[in-house]
């Protein structure tokens, strides 16, 4: 173990990232100067704060940020230059556990993307269920150029994402992929001008402030236990998700609102 990697391990995680609420969104934002690394601390912190978005009640959305210069730049290097394959072993489990945390928040979750989300910061992205990134972001998974490979989920979710001979041509050369082609590829959903960002991915959240929260729930998991597995056996568990929630409040307010008022104007409960 390195003595930077020492030395970090001593700092408490939410000085690299915190969760900031407001109207029904919660910001999990990195902030570890210049670049956003991410460290066996910075991975302490996302898991920290996936729980708490994932507990808390008033946060309906999420926004993944890593603030006006940059995503994140990868996992931290420095950090992991002296790890031995039996230490990798030990650590495996946070690496990647920290960007699944983020993939298993059953909310909405948009990553704002600014500047270079490569390696980790491209993983990171994509545990996101939508990315909106600026025109002049930069995503990649340049590991091989390392002698490494992607252990943050990036050889799954890429894969699922774009598509297989996409993510290994991504995966295999680690070449670096501009805005426009990031979108043209499907591993961006939109482009908006750089300081546009954040605040295009605070209104794609917010639109949920009101939702039904139990209901999106049960679509997510739906959608993403079903890609995991066969169609008969993602069909059950749609066909179990969508009985259980005629068990809430919510399925209640919105059929009879629409009954009496029509589509779009029920005042949800997430109960």
């Amino acid at each position: 173990m390195t003595q930077d990697m020492t030395q970090e391990t001593q700092d408490s995680p939410q000085d690299f990232v915190r969760l900031e609420v407001a109207d029904g969104v919660g910001t999990i934002r990195l902030d570890r100067p210049k670049m956003n690394a991410i460290s066996f601390a910075v991975q302490a912190g996302l898991a920290a704060a996936a729980r708490e978005a994932t507990e808390r009640d008033d946060v309906k959305a999420v926004v993944v940020y890593g603030g006006e210069r940059v995503f994140a730049a990868g996992n931290d290097v420095k950090e992991m230059a002296d790890l031995s394959y039996a230490d990798m072993v030990k650590a495996s489990a946070s690496v990647q556990g920290a960007v699944t945390a983020i993939a298993r928040i059953p909310k909405p979750v948009v990553a704002a993307v600014r500047g270079y989300a490569l390696g980790g910061g491209c993983e990171l992205a994509l545990a996101a269920d939508v990315r909106i990134a600026a025109t002049d972001a930069t995503f990649g998974q340049p590991e091989v150029l390392l002698g490494i490979i992607p252990g943050a989920g990036g050889t799954q979710r890429l894969a699922r994402l774009i598509g297989p001979s996409k993510a290994k041509d991504l995966i295999f050369t680690g070449r670096f992929v501009q805005a426009d082609e990031a979108l043209a590829l499907g591993l961006v959903d939109r482009l908006v001008e750089p300081d546009e960002v954040y605040a295009a991915a605070l209104a794609w959240a917010g639109q949920f402030s009101g939702a039904a929260s139990l209901a999106l729930r049960a679509a997510k998991t739906c959608i993403d236990r079903g890609l995991e597995t066969d169609l008969d056996t993602g069909l059950e568990i749609e066909q179990m998700q969508f009985a259980a929630v005629f068990a809430t409040e919510d399925r209640a307010i919105g059929m009879r609102s629409f009954v009496e008022n029509g589509p779009g104007k029920a005042t949800f409960v997430a109960r």
